[in-house]
């Protein structure tokens, strides 16, 4: 035995030989071991499977803003609910061609699944140009945004283009 083995105590000093009787423990903790790395196992492949739902739902919100304004902008912005785990996303782009945000946007609401790769538009407003999205800058809410009180403006901000509606429901 080495001078550092000398220093453990006995039950933690290296053994030449296994001790009697304590083959159980050695199955106990391979049981498990075994059992956590199933444990693992499933929650990764859990984890996968989630998130490739969740890219399905993003690509059917940028499809159905697509849809229901008649743009076929890529510049899109779409903004998930993380703080209350629903699956409602929000999708903001320009009303005019042009570099994201610097038009006026207009930002549509979708909730629930996807049926043949659309979701369903419950409400949304219009954001003015160079503005983040915030209640604050809100304006010319519909559907649902209206009955939440998501827009503090009460009209556009001079010289906004006039808010055609958006079609709620499926496109």
């Amino acid at each position: 035995m080495s001078a550092r083995g000398a220093q453990l105590p006995e039950w933690a000093r290296p053994r030449d030989e296994e001790r009697r009787g304590l083959g159980s423990l050695r199955l106990a903790e391979t049981t498990i071991l075994i059992l956590f790395g199933l444990l693992l196992a499933v929650a990764t492949v859990n984890d996968v499977a989630q998130q490739t739902h969740v890219n399905h739902r993003l690509i059917a919100d940028l499809h159905t803003w697509r849809v229901a304004t008649g743009r076929d902008y890529h510049n899109l912005i779409v903004s998930q609910d993380l703080q209350g785990h629903t699956t409602r996303d929000t999708v903001c782009g320009n009303v005019s061609p042009g570099a994201p945000k610097e038009r006026t946007q207009v930002c549509v609401t979708l909730v629930g699944a996807q049926v043949k790769g659309e979701r369903e538009i419950t409400g949304g407003f219009y954001l003015p140009p160079l503005s983040e999205n915030a209640q604050s800058k809100r304006y010319a809410c519909f559907g649902a945004a209206v009955e939440a009180g998501s827009c503090a403006l009460k009209s556009p901000p001079a010289g906004s283009p006039p808010a055609p509606p958006v079609r709620l429901g499926l496109p």
